[in-house]
């Protein structure tokens, strides 16, 4: 465990808000995917940063949940708060908001779990503070995050060796 002081979660709280505009979206009208999932890095590891106080790289995006699109007009605000930390790493909640402005009707339309690593100036991995839930949320996602690290490390495994098996090669060549 690192020896800087435990941080509260609101202390690396960052928010982000844009306005959705005609080249940010698809044929549909709505914004891709990719772009919300571009601002979803950019705010979380604003957040990570925020709570490490050093540099970090983004090492596990869990999952980007879609669950509203997000249209052309609207305004899409992304909120970002560290929720758990386990010796470098770093797991950040992300929560999409998109509301359309001409009636303040506000909905949320994502929410995302990125994990970071935190680096020195050598780009060793850097002990970061541990995390201080004090909401009934913070603590929700607090006490999952042991469970989701866990996955997260059974996921990563099954990568690399998917990885190994299939090297460098393409995947459409003949053997």
């Amino acid at each position: 465990m690192s020896d800087k002081p435990a941080k509260y979660c609101k202390e690396s709280r960052a928010i982000k808000a844009l306005m959705v505009l005609p080249p940010e979206t698809n044929h549909y009208g709505t914004m891709f995917g990719g772009k919300v999932m571009a601002y979803i890095d950019d705010i979380a590891a604003i957040s990570a940063t925020r709570h490490a106080r050093t540099s970090v790289v983004t090492a596990s995006i869990d999952s980007v949940d879609f669950l509203r699109p997000i249209r052309s007009g609207q305004s899409v605000c992304l909120e970002a708060f560290v929720i758990w930390t386990h010796r470098a790493a770093v797991e950040v909640f992300v929560k999409v908001i998109a509301e359309e402005m001409l009636t303040g009707e506000r909905t949320v339309c994502a929410t995302s779990f990125v994990t970071f690593v935190a680096l020195d100036v050598k780009g060793e991995k850097q002990l970061v503070p541990a995390v201080v839930p004090e909401t009934d949320l913070e603590k929700l996602l607090y006490d999952g995050a042991p469970e989701r690290a866990r996955k997260r490390l059974e996921k990563r495994e099954q990568s690399k060796a998917l990885a190994k098996r299939f090297g460098t090669k393409s995947l459409w060549l003949a053997e």
